[in-house]
């Protein structure tokens, strides 16, 4: 539960962006079937933008945080 509420703060979706640049600059680089790698580096961007949680249902926790 600590990982998702990490997640949902502003560090955790900086993280989130920052892992799937990495993820599409590995497959960029690497080429060929690596490419994929570039495409799901996709989805943590558009989460982390998007500000949701994707792993959040798994632990019974709103996939969009809680602003207070």
């Amino acid at each position: 539960m600590e990982l998702v509420r990490f997640m949902q703060t502003s560090v955790g979706r900086a993280a989130r962006v920052t892992l799937g640049v990495v993820l599409i600059a590995v497959g960029l680089v690497l080429g060929g079937g690596w490419l994929a790698l570039a495409v799901v580096g996709l989805v943590p961007i558009i989460a982390g933008s998007a500000g949701l949680c994707l792993l959040a249902p798994l632990f019974r926790a709103p996939i969009r945080g809680v602003h207070r």
